[in-house]
């Protein structure tokens, strides 16, 4: 066996469980599932604050796939249409946006009017819904399909909304 395949066979697994609710974290999931459906978002990831102690629960809620729920020790996997018998708070007041036309080299993103502001200040909400400390990043459409537009933003508000093209970030003032 090569160095490498040992290296890659000797990383432990994190067990996948298949379930119908991801119990305390239904609320976020059903958040994120909205929030992807009512702003067109590919995705919207969070990472929920769980204290000082204790890394951060991720919630990965990509369009139209199963929703997964990485607790740390193991990972909870939602089919996307689950009935969690929850109600969500009511998101973020957001819109669908056209495809933005970005250049990663000169960091310009070009499309309606408004609308990558409307799209931060809807990231940044959802941040804030989350909880203290925790973050929130969603996924967007731009017309090169290879290089989709994030925006990412933590709760508190002291800090900048985060775009990132590819491998390049901006502060969006």
């Amino acid at each position: 066996m090569s160095a490498s395949v040992a290296a890659v066979t000797d990383v432990p697994q994190v067990p996948i469980e298949v379930v119908t609710s991801a119990g305390a974290y239904d609320v976020t999931v059903a958040l994120l599932r909205e929030f992807v459906h009512a702003s067109g978002a590919l995705r919207a990831v969070a990472a929920v604050d769980r204290g000082a102690d204790a890394p951060p629960v991720l919630v990965d809620c990509e369009r139209f796939l199963p929703i997964e729920v990485d607790l740390g020790d193991r990972i909870l996997q939602l089919d996307h249409a689950a009935q969690l018998g929850v109600t969500p708070p009511p998101i973020p007041h957001v819109h669908q946006q056209p495809a933005f036309e970005v250049d990663p080299d000169d960091g310009k993103v070009t499309g309606a009017i408004g609308g990558l502001e409307h799209l931060a200040a809807a990231v940044r909400a959802l941040a804030e819904m989350l909880g203290e400390r925790s973050v929130a990043l969603a996924t967007f459409e731009t017309t090169n399909a290879e290089l989709p537009l994030a925006l990412s933003a933590r709760a508190g508000g002291g800090e900048p909304v985060v775009v990132t093209l590819g491998d390049q970030s901006f502060e969006l003032a």
